[in-house]
């Protein structure tokens, strides 16, 4: 049931934002970072599942019998795509406080 929700806050958040600054419609402006923040919260709340899905597919494959030289190239890519989900957090996460900071800067103008 979240999941329709984040889809639609992650794909509309951008329009209202812009919609907000160039009518000048704080309310407008709001409702984006609260969109955007829904975006925020499920990275966050994803991120764990993400890891742990690579850190088991790590022990399956080192289970699988693989030759030592692939184990070691599939652990690779499978902390590389795990530390693809964190540095996504981590944009995520300074993109909406820059975002919040910008918000709050003008609306105390």
């Amino acid at each position: 049931a979240l999941v329709p929700v984040v889809n639609f806050t992650q794909n509309t958040w951008t329009i209202v934002l812009l919609m907000g600054l160039f009518m000048n419609i704080a309310g407008l402006t709001t409702l984006a970072l609260i969109f955007f923040s829904f975006s925020v919260l499920f990275q966050l709340v994803t991120l764990p599942v993400e890891i742990d899905a690579s850190r088991r597919a790590v022990a399956y494959i080192e289970q699988s019998g693989m030759s030592s030289k692939q184990v070691n190239g599939a652990k690779k890519v499978l902390t590389a795509a795990a530390l693809t989900y964190v540095a996504a957090a981590l944009t995520s996460i300074i993109q909406l406080l820059y975002l919040m900071a910008r918000y709050n800067r003008n609306s105390n103008r």
